[in-house]
């Protein structure tokens, strides 16, 4: 049995038919494209600057673009004031997601990062660090410098230039538990201070005093106790609000990754 041929113009109409439908199921079949993440600096401009203005110091002992905040101190606690506001007061409560309130915040942090490291000198703060500060003779930056206390090398990345600025002239206001210190007692009366490192339910591993790494076993001890003060010494009225202010931007700087 023969079949009609297709005349040019059918198949031509065919091929478009089946190119449109390979188009549509591709189109189905492909993943739905990711939005942007919000934008801190645009929202702010957008919804804030209003009230606290550009550079986030309109309102009384508030200043946003420094990190100065007069009742939040960590990026939880302020998103849940961009949030939900602050009752009683002219801060008002927002229709942002999370995501958003968590942009505008880390745009502040940012934008005080960046005020920190351009209001002080850092060379001038390197040495502050590296001399009369006698900051070496606990810390260490990208290779030189002591074990004793926390290596700084990369503290302009991992800390926010408010927290900085208040560990050294309050060193006690925030230890991060990796920095705390211990004090054991060994079961022959021996006592060891040092910076803990690690612990399980048989071992405790500290660097001491004398920068050597130890591990003792949990069972040899007789007294394991946290000190909760800093050993570091304040630097308030050691230091002027200037040479404060270019330490803070000497530490600001350390980024890891280089030689500082």
């Amino acid at each position: 049995m023969c079949h009609p041929r297709l005349t040019k113009k059918v198949q031509l109409m065919l091929a478009l038919l089946i190119a449109g439908a390979a188009t549509s199921l591709a189109l189905a079949q492909a993943p739905a494209a990711t939005p942007p993440p919000p934008d801190g600096e645009q929202l702010y401009k957008e919804n804030c600057i209003e009230c606290h203005g550009p550079e986030g110091d309109d309102v009384p002992d508030v200043d946003l673009g420094r990190g100065r905040f007069r009742r939040a101190t960590t990026d939880p606690e302020l998103v849940g004031i961009v949030l939900r506001g602050i009752p009683n007061t002219a801060m008002p409560p927002s229709n942002f997601s999370e995501a958003q309130a968590s942009a505008i915040v880390q745009y502040l942090r940012a934008k005080a990062s960046r005020a920190a490291a351009s209001a002080g000198n850092a060379a001038s703060g390197r040495a502050i660090f590296t001399g009369r500060g006698n900051c070496m003779s606990c810390h260490r930056v990208n290779g030189s410098g002591a074990r004793t206390g926390p290596d700084l090398s990369e503290i302009g990345r991992m800390r926010h230039s408010t927290d900085i600025e208040r560990a050294i002239v309050e060193p006690d206001f925030m230890v991060a538990p990796s920095n705390r210190y211990i004090r054991l007692v060994t079961r022959d009366g021996a006592t060891i201070t040092g910076r803990m490192l690690n612990q399980d339910i048989f071992t405790v591993q500290l660097i001491d005093s004398k920068e050597q790494l130890r591990s003792l076993a949990r069972a040899d001890l007789k007294e394991f106790t946290f000190i909760d003060k800093s050993p570091m010494p304040s630097y308030r009225g050691k230091l002027t609000a200037q040479e404060i202010g270019d330490l803070v931007s000497y530490l600001v700087s350390l980024q890891g990754g280089g030689v500082q």
